[in-house]
This record gives C-alpha cells, sequence and structure tokens, in this order.
C-alpha cells in the first residue's frame, strides 16, 4: 500500500501543475477495532481500513474542495480537476485564504498501537462492573473501539504536518428497568490513551449509570419557581455548545447577530468564570494539533475571570470581520475546578434542581432558552430530596454566566473536556 506521504507529494504536484494559486489538503489513513456488545454479550468484532484526501483550492479567489478514498494517479488528477473546476464556477470572495508557512512538525500522541489482549479484557470487566454494580441498567448499547490515525497535511505555501494518535474510545447508551418502570436512556462515553484502570471509573461512567438508577423512583415537583441549577459536567458542556455557537462561532460574527460582537475584552461572565480552550493539556487525549485551515493549534482562553478574550473564527470569518481567528479549532473545554465542594455546593442551596441532561432547542438570539431537564434531582434545603420526572427550565444563556453560584472543586475529566459542576441563581424551574 503506497505510503500516504507520498500520495500528500503527488497531490501537491497534481494540484500546481493544474493552475492552483492556493491550495490545503489532508491525506488521512484510519485504522478501527471495534467491539460491540449486544445483551450482554459480544455481538460484533470488526477491525475496519479507511483512507482519504481532502482538497481545497483557491484561484481567482475563488473556492473549490473535492473529497475521495483512492488514490491512484486517475483518482488523484480527477479530483483536483474536479476542485479546479469547482474553483472556477465560484463566486469570488477576498477572504478566501490559506495561513502561512508554519515550521514542519510530526505529532506523536496517545496509544498509537493498540494493546488487544488488555483492550478486551477491560471491556470485559467493564460488562461485569455494570452487571454487579447496577443491576437495573438495561445495556441498550456498547461500542468500545481503539482508532489508529495517520494523517499528513500540506498547503501550497510550504507547510507540513503530519500526526500518528491513537486512542480508545467507550459509548454507552443505557436505561434502568424495575418491574413495570422504565426511565429514558441515557448516554455516556469516555476517551482515553491508557489502559491503566479499569473503564467504569473513567469519566463519569459510574455517576451516570448510578443516577439512571435512582430514576426509577422518581418524586413529583408542582408549580413553578425561580431558583439554580446545578449543571454536572455532562449537561455543563451541552450548555456551553449552545453559548458558543449563540455569541462566539462564525455564523452568528459573520451575520453580525451575537448580542457579544462588541464585547471583546470586556465583562461577560462572572469574574470566577474561565472558559479554555486546550487541546495541548494534558488531560485532553489526542487534542488537535494543528487547525482547519493550517495553523499549529495553541491554547487560550476564551473567557479570562469573566472577561470575553476571543471568538471562535476560522481564518475565512476572521479575513471578512477584521477580528483575530481563534488559536486552534477545537472544542477541547477546560474550566478548573473552584473553591467550594459538590457537598457544599449542594448544602447551600435552599431550592433548586440538579440537571444531569437537558433537552431542548436552539436558543434564541438573544441566548433564551427553554426545555426539558431529564437525569434531574430536586434540591431542597441543601439536601438531595429525590430524582423528579421530566421538568422545565427556562432562562438565558448570557444572564446564566452572570448568576454564577459556585463551581466544584470536582472536575470530571473524560478525555475531550474538564469540567466541574456548575450552580447558576435565577432560572425558572417548573413541575407538570
Amino acid at each position: 500500500m503506497e505510503d500516504i506521504k507520498r500520495i500528500a507529494e503527488k497531490t501537491k504536484k497534481t494540484l500546481q501543475g493544474a493552475g492552483a494559486q492556493k491550495a490545503q489538503f489532508t491525506v488521512t489513513e484510519k485504522e478501527k477495532h471495534e467491539f460491540n456488545v449486544d445483551g450482554g454479550e459480544f455481538s460484533l468484532f470488526r477491525t475496519l481500513f479507511d483512507r482519504s484526501l481532502s482538497i481545497t483550492a483557491y484561484k481567482d479567489n475563488k473556492k473549490g474542495s473535492a473529497f475521495i478514498n483512492q488514490f491512484d494517479d486517475s483518482s488523484i488528477n480527477s479530483a483536483v480537476m474536479d476542485c479546479i473546476k469547482s474553483a472556477e464556477s465560484g463566486i469570488p470572495d477576498e477572504a478566501y485564504d490559506i495561513a502561512p508557512r508554519q515550521e514542519a512538525e510530526t505529532f506523536r500522541d496517545g496509544a498509537y498501537e493498540p494493546d488487544m489482549d488488555l483492550f478486551f479484557q477491560r471491556t470485559r470487566e467493564l460488562m461485569k462492573d455494570i452487571t454487579e454494580r447496577h443491576p437495573k441498567i438495561i445495556m441498550e448499547q456498547m461500542i468500545v473501539s481503539h482508532d489508529k490515525v495517520h494523517s499528513v497535511y500540506q498547503n501550497t505555501n510550504g507547510t507540513e504536518f503530519e500526526s500518528f494518535i491513537g486512542a480508545y474510545s467507550v459509548s454507552l447508551m443505557f436505561s434502568a428497568h424495575e418491574g413495570e418502570t422504565t426511565t429514558s436512556f441515557f448516554g455516556s462515553g469516555v476517551y482515553t490513551d491508557s489502559l491503566d484502570r479499569p473503564f467504569i471509573e473513567l469519566g463519569s461512567l459510574e455517576k451516570d449509570l448510578s443516577d439512571t438508577e435512582a430514576q426509577l423512583t422518581t418524586i413529583p415537583m408542582e408549580g413553578k419557581f425561580e431558583g439554580v441549577i446545578v449543571l454536572t459536567p455532562g449537561s455543563l458542556g451541552g450548555f456551553l455548545g449552545s453559548a458558543v455557537s449563540n455569541f462566539v462561532s462564525d455564523g452568528v460574527i459573520l451575520e453580525k447577530t451575537s448580542i457579544w460582537l462588541d464585547k471583546l475584552e470586556k465583562q461577560v461572565a462572572d469574574s470566577r468564570i474561565t472558559i479554555s480552550l486546550c487541546p495541548g493539556d494534558s488531560r485532553i487525549v489526542c487534542g488537535e494539533k494543528y487547525t482547519y485551515d493550517g495553523f499549529r493549534s495553541q491554547d487560550y482562553d476564551l473567557i479570562k475571570d469573566g472577561v470575553l478574550k476571543s471568538f471562535m473564527l476560522s481564518l475565512y470569518v476572521s479575513n471578512k470581520s477584521g477580528f483575530a481567528p481563534a488559536k486552534n479549532s477545537s472544542f477541547s473545554v477546560i474550566i478548573e475546578g473552584g473553591d467550594t465542594s459538590y457537598e457544599d455546593m449542594i448544602k447551600n442551596i435552599k431550592k433548586g434542581l440538579i440537571v444531569g441532561r437537558f433537552s431542548g432547542g436552539q436558543p434564541g438570539v438573544n441566548g433564551d432558552f427553554s426545555g426539558v431537564a431529564k437525569n434531574s434531582f430536586l434540591i431542597e434545603d441543601g439536601k438531595v430530596k429525590g430524582a423528579v420526572s421530566e421538568t422545565m427550565i427556562n432562562g438565558n444563556l448570557a444572564e446564566l454566566l452572570n448568576n454564577l453560584v459556585a463551581i466544584s472543586r470536582e472536575t470530571t475529566a473524560d478525555g475531550t473536556t474538564v469540567l466541574p459542576y456548575m450552580a447558576f441563581d435565577k432560572v425558572v424551574i417548573s413541575g407538570k
């Protein structure tokens, strides 16, 4: 099988010969070992191989793209010509560009070669742990895999990045059952480059399983009140994703609909809140090495001590808007732990709700959100009273960030993010 570096060189020469003024491309080779478990038994073991070439080319300020998974000379030539033709028929835009030359670099990260015997052992161990510790849990789906990825990125400015990364992932979908009572489905997962610890000890797997079992017995919650919501690390990630989409992403900055458009270097959140994007952090497994646009990825603060420090922009939107591009294109979010234990956080809440999962539509342009809190627990007078059935919560994302009550000392690292529990006040909580 032809080496992907030679394929990259071949692609570059073909692009130059075809008249591409600027171009970038990535050649990727993937190998996946995957176990599927159904009904407590292995139902599938397979090894998958995939190779791909993704090309973006620019000619006369017009953009074209192509994607193939065949690497013979004819396929590469056709892809390049299709890419050029696509550019020639496009709409010119001077904002189209690629990163200037970056220092060539080779990255090696994670567990590139899997330990299949130990991997299989850890998977069986996980199945046993779930059965013994959580007998009421029914596993709807369990997928465990090891992914090995070799990729080469090049652009016509002379940048070349090569990476060799490998990691294990565990993805679970489950519910709890007792007699005629069944909970809703809950998903949990982790990403790891080590098999040193049992899977059930990683991320929030153990807690998610326990909390789902607790949902078998719910207490009624009636009426409506304004109180505190405690976002678990799992639900916090979803809220942060909505805030990013609404306030700092490409689309809202390009369309000028973000309510934070004029807020750079201004206070947008409680001064205790720092939100960082850190693919280079050791707690992030096989974090991003370079951006989609061909820049070497760097860690940065999105919000620092409550002050908005950056938008999350691509090079294109940066050129269109005049704002700086983001220093990485990942969502490797890190919020460090605060100075309050989770236990004390709960003790200090008069009335509120622990939100394990949130199901709602896209927030409004101004950040208004409304939806159902699932896998949630009622708090009264500093005590967790019990699980509640599906409960509505309403609030505003921008206001939420300014109504912080506390950040837990404890954090959960699942390989992709590092997040604490965070409590926010002035959210409307409604029972049936």
